[in-house]
């Protein structure tokens, strides 16, 4: 037994040699092991502890003539555009039409798919080499403008490939396959946003503070048609029910997303989310959501933090993070499966503004709980409606009084004891019979 455990080893470090010299992406690797399977990137130690641990995934016969992983396009365009595809097919009546939106984007992206990177290049085409590098600008922070300087060096060393010129070019390109994002205006004093019925006012309706950023064409609060109009505040918000419905493309995670009812150890010990008291009282309040394994339930989580990495600078940037507790509790606090939903720029905090930010995030949930969202399940090969429940909130005292409104500071500070805290004012707010320890 011994033997044969040194030589599994030999052979995994042989395979990790020959992995990171020929398919890796900085010093990372999609590692094989048999929960990962190619889904997730990690550094040579944790892809060796996985295969050590977990043991390895046989690949087909596929995969082992292939150098690498290979880039299914046709796969994934299908997924993304699977409504369009099913729609066309089943009304052919509707061929001799000119084409819609959705199926410009969808032929667009065909041909991108199929499009060769460089006249005879059979490893990548034009799209999966994007996509790559797009990937190799999440994983290593390059910024666009390093994006666009790689896309000139390999414009130069290869003249002829079909590249776009630029990052905005190559993200146009891109952006068809789903996870946009929004930027909706803002108040510059927090007050609203300029979105639905605001969308297209030039002014705050509750403090009358203009859109735009002043600037040297903008004479007293009118703003001449020749001035370049930049709003005084944006939040970026990514809407939440494709990045739900993209779970489901790959058969794997589906079935990662319904662990919590049929692979859970249900032993009345606390392991998971699913095994607490809050989450059993929802499924007897609401026996039609709990009786669909997939419906979907988040935690949000939000901080201020400063994004410039130095303490001088008072700057406080707000990140809204979806937490999904539908998957198994080694993956549902993994960077990888967590949604950040909106952000919220500073300089400082929203503070019980944090309300105005939020109505995006509100509308689309209550849409999801209401009426539910049409999603493939690529692991049972069907279509089902697929709800969406808010079931908690993680942050701390001061967050918790900004997305919460309890006041974490007076006499009724403490959420628990309320009217039963001992407070006292002396020269500051004291809590004489609660000890600290």
């Amino acid at each position: 037994m011994l033997q044969s455990s040194k030589r599994y080893e030999k052979g995994v470090e042989d395979y990790l040699d020959w992995a990171f010299a020929t398919r890796a992406i900085g010093d990372q690797i999609s590692c094989p092991c048999k929960l990962c399977y190619h889904r997730f990137w990690h550094r040579r130690d944790k892809v060796f502890n996985h295969l050590i641990a977990n043991g390895i995934q046989p690949a087909s016969n596929t995969e082992m003539n292939t150098k690498g992983i290979p880039d299914d396009m046709d796969r994934l365009i299908y997924d993304t555009h699977r409504d369009f595809v099913e729609n066309f097919t089943n009304n052919n009546e509707e061929v001799g039409n000119e084409p819609n939106v959705e199926a410009k984007k969808f032929y667009k992206l065909v041909e991108d798919g199929k499009e060769e990177l460089y006249p005879g290049c059979k490893t990548f085409s034009k799209l999966s080499f994007l996509i790559r590098l797009f990937l190799l600008k999440c994983i290593h922070g390059l910024t666009n403008n390093a994006f666009s300087e790689i896309l000139d060096l390999i414009r130069e060393l290869l003249p002829e490939a079909k590249l776009p010129k630029s990052f905005n070019e190559a993200n146009k390109l891109v952006k068809d396959l789903g996870l946009h994002y929004d930027k909706i205006d803002a108040c510059r004093n927090d007050c609203m946003l300029y979105w639905k019925d605001h969308e297209a006012d030039t002014f705050c309706h509750v403090c009358q503070a203009p859109r735009w950023k002043e600037s040297e064409n903008q004479v007293g609060n009118q703003v001449t048609n020749t001035s370049h109009k930049v709003p005084a505040k944006v939040i970026w918000y990514f809407p939440l029910k494709p990045r739900l419905q993209r779970l489901y493309m790959c058969s794997e995670t589906a079935e990662l997303m319904r662990w919590h009812d049929e692979k859970r150890d249900k032993d009345e010990l606390l392991r998971h989310p699913a095994d607490g008291q809050a989450w059993k009282e929802f499924d007897r309040l609401y026996p039609n959501f709990s009786s669909e394994a997939r419906n979907v339930r988040l935690g949000l989580a939000s901080d201020g933090f400063n994004p410039f990495r130095t303490m001088s600078t008072q700057h406080s940037t707000w990140p809204v993070i979806l937490i999904n507790y539908n998957l198994p509790p080694w993956l549902c606090m993994k960077s990888e499966f967590l949604m950040l939903s909106t952000l919220i720029p500073g300089p400082t905090s929203p503070g019980n503004e944090i309300d105005v930010f939020l109505q995006p995030l509100v509308e689309e949930l209550l849409d999801l709980w209401d009426y539910g969202s049409d999603t493939y399940d690529a692991s049972k090969n069907q279509t089902f409606k697929m709800h969406v429940a808010l079931r908690s909130t993680t942050s701390d005292f001061p967050g918790y009084a900004m997305l919460c409104g309890w006041s974490t500071k007076g006499k009724f500070a403490c959420p628990y004891c309320h009217y039963e805290t001992g407070y006292r004012s002396l020269c500051k707010s004291c809590y004489l019979a609660n000890r600290r320890f």
